[in-house]
């Protein structure tokens, strides 16, 4: 069996004090352990699916001053956390192009946006999450123009999930049928809400929610990024000490139980042993499609 490719950063708890100045903000109280893994599979000879993890900061250190200690800070700084995967969909490479087209889309705004309003998230959600939506808008067009220009790839789309984090703050931008979940307290919660065919059917009462898992249209999508028009999912939680934020493409979760990915967050020693070994499970399941996880796992201190 192939090991999964993996990229891991570990966010040290010691951070250097300011001297006698201000409290730090909430971002600078919570370590984030960061890891992420995907793999082809066993069927498919292309993946198509994407993942980014990034951290954004707002920093400042004083070099030289007379000023008083008491007066200004030595260093201070604020952090976000950035967490997307999507899952590309098309012949010819198209979904691995949409997937790629996506994320840089979205990598591309969060650069252009000028100003800095994570300081007090819980004061600017609006904000925070009318920019979310921009941005799914953003890589939605840049899907359908990279389609249009480019005629071998019509038709091709990506699904996107996103999560923002910023002190005990998270949100949520959701289109496709890749899927966010929190595991607190030994509880796995699903945070998105599947655009399919199949759970289009559940809600309107057709079939019972436990049918949409194996249903045949579980995976034809209502709602995907590159037709140009799609509307994302956008919501707000509130983090808690221990919570770990799983994203996947549902390479994972068609192939892997909620029961089974529950069992392994909580035996994972870090974040990485756990991405490994949810895809490691993906495969000795079958591995049917490409499987991607980007997990997080937040801890306050200070």
């Amino acid at each position: 069996m192939s090991s999964p490719d993996s990229d891991t950063v570990e966010i040290p708890l010691e951070m250097q004090q300011a001297r006698r100045a201000e409290p730090q903000p909430a971002s600078i109280q919570v370590a984030v352990e960061l890891a992420a893994a995907t793999h082809v599979g066993h069927v498919r000879s292309r993946n198509e699916d994407s993942y980014l993890v990034a951290r954004a900061d707002r920093s400042l250190e004083t070099l030289l001053t007379n000023l008083p200690d008491d007066e200004v800070p030595s260093w201070a700084a604020e952090h976000s956390y950035g967490l997307v995967v999507a899952d590309g969909m098309g012949g010819h490479a198209a979904g691995e192009v949409a997937s790629h087209v996506a994320l840089r889309a979205v990598l591309e705004n969060v650069l252009d946006t000028a100003d800095w309003i994570m300081r007090d998230a819980g004061s600017h959600l609006k904000q925070i999450e009318q920019r979310i939506a921009e941005r799914f808008v953003a890589a939605d067009q840049a899907v359908h123009q990279q389609a249009v220009a480019n005629p071998r790839w019509a038709g091709m789309g990506t699904t996107m999930t996103l999560a923002l984090s910023n002190g005990p703050h998270l949100f949520l931008g959701h289109i496709g049928d890749s899927r966010a979940y929190l595991l607190r307290g030994g509880k796995l919660e699903i945070l998105t809400h599947d655009h399919s065919f199949a759970q289009a059917l559940a809600d309107s009462g057709v079939i019972a929610q436990a049918e949409v898992a194996r249903h045949s249209m579980r995976n034809v999508l209502l709602r995907s990024l590159g037709g140009g028009h799609s509307k994302a999912d956008v919501r707000h939680l509130m983090l808690a000490s221990g919570d770990q934020l799983l994203l996947c493409t549902d390479g994972l979760t068609d192939m892997v139980s909620e029961l089974q990915i529950t069992a392994i967050l909580q035996a994972g020693a870090s974040a990485q042993a756990a991405c490994d070994a949810l895809v490691a499970a993906a495969l000795d399941a079958g591995g049917k499609d490409n499987i991607t996880v980007v997990l997080a796992r937040y801890a306050w201190h200070g």
